[in-house]
């Protein structure tokens, strides 16, 4: 559970505007993107990302550097980013037989022990022991309905020592590479501090220390929450028909200076932007139904779709998403299908990099 705590509120599924329209076809979500565009490494420089533009009303495109984006953001206007921090979770072992097994962490529990996702599954049952390493190892306490495992770690100086000694950076699968040391800072935002997430909320990527300057000098305000990201943002829409789909349930705070930050903005009618599909989802989960949003802590499994009325976002920043993706139809929620897969096609035809460490798109 997230640790800052506010007004609390369980699971939250849906926004003011009720669940989305039934009978969404997921493969209307579905696109062609060659190999060579999925971005295998970070830039040297993050802020020199390119930025596709998407004007929504309109459907105009235009090309622009990410370094540009505080120009983009009218004074006054709230941007709003996830601190959310990804913990080095995947954790290579061995079983006590001398084969290969791998534990990536998924959420803390309040007892100590953590949920996990186990390779190879299928040989990995309650009761087992994995070596890290030394005198680091992973007990499976349970099998859990969903497949995936209680654990605990042991190890001098306790859980938190033997991730930061034996986790590798959870990599994004399609990144056919072996984690380097370099991604436990690049695969970060630079104002990430609340550790917890599984994959990075990557639309922040871009941003660096003189971008967020230049924001404030713009007179722009920057409110914050946290979203912990989990696995499930990499689970693939396999039903035929997107509504029968269920996200994962992922730990938020969405803290009372930033409800006050989005109050101040609508008074003032000024633009909410979301850094992201995480900061979208936590602030449409929490509306009060007048265009502001409530504090809370908790657990949203909030799935956004085409039919979504959205109640507190005017601007999102986002990154290029995977085929028939929640993610991907999030954006689409937000600026129209069409528009959005011939945004894709653009995108496509300008050699833009693709997904995690990929260039950027923000729509307006």
């Amino acid at each position: 559970m997230p640790r800052r705590r506010a007004r609390t509120r369980s699971s939250v599924r849906e926004g003011r505007g009720g669940p989305p329209a039934a009978t969404l076809r997921t493969a209307a979500f579905d696109y062609g993107l060659p190999p060579e565009l999925i971005a295998q490494a970070p830039l040297a420089e993050r802020d020199a990302s390119r930025l596709l533009v998407l004007e929504r009303r309109s459907g105009t495109v235009s090309h622009r550097r990410f370094a540009d984006f505080p120009d983009l953001v009218a004074p006054g206007d709230l941007v709003v980013l996830n601190d959310s921090r990804v913990i080095p979770a995947r954790l290579p072992a061995r079983r006590s037989g001398g084969g290969a097994a791998e534990v990536l962490l998924v959420a803390r529990e309040t007892d100590g022990a953590w949920r996990a996702l186990v390779r190879p599954g299928a040989r990995i049952r309650a009761g087992s022991q994995l070596a890290l390493g030394g005198e680091d190892a992973v007990e499976v306490l349970a099998t859990l309905p969903d497949g995936q495992r209680r654990v605990r770690l042991a190890g001098p100086g306790g859980d938190a020592a033997v991730v930061a000694r034996r986790g590798q950076v959870p990599l994004p699968p399609y990144i056919r590479r072996a984690p380097a040391e370099a991604d436990r800072e690049r695969y970060q935002t630079v104002y990430a501090t609340e550790p917890g997430s599984v994959a990075a909320p990557t639309a922040g990527l871009h941003f660096t220390p003189a971008v967020l300057e230049r924001l404030e000098r713009r007179g722009a305000a920057v409110a914050r929450l946290t979203l912990h990201v989990g696995p499930g943002t990499f689970r693939p829409v396999s039903v035929a028909e997107a509504e029968h789909h269920r996200l994962d349930p992922e730990a938020y705070v969405l803290p009372e200076a930033t409800a006050r930050a989005v109050a101040a903005a609508r008074r003032a009618g000024r633009a909410v932007w979301a850094v992201g599909t995480t900061v979208t989802r936590v602030l449409e989960a929490g509306t009060d139904g007048a265009g502001g949003v409530k504090p809370a802590a908790g657990w949203t499994s909030l799935f956004i779709r085409p039919g979504h009325r959205f109640a507190v976002v005017d601007r999102l920043l986002t990154n290029f998403h995977l085929p028939r993706s929640t993610l991907l139809m999030l954006v689409c929620a937000f600026a129209g299908r069409e528009r959005v897969l011939a945004a894709y096609a653009e995108a496509i035809k300008e050699r833009y990099r693709f997904y995690s460490y990929g260039d950027a798109m923000l729509v307006l």
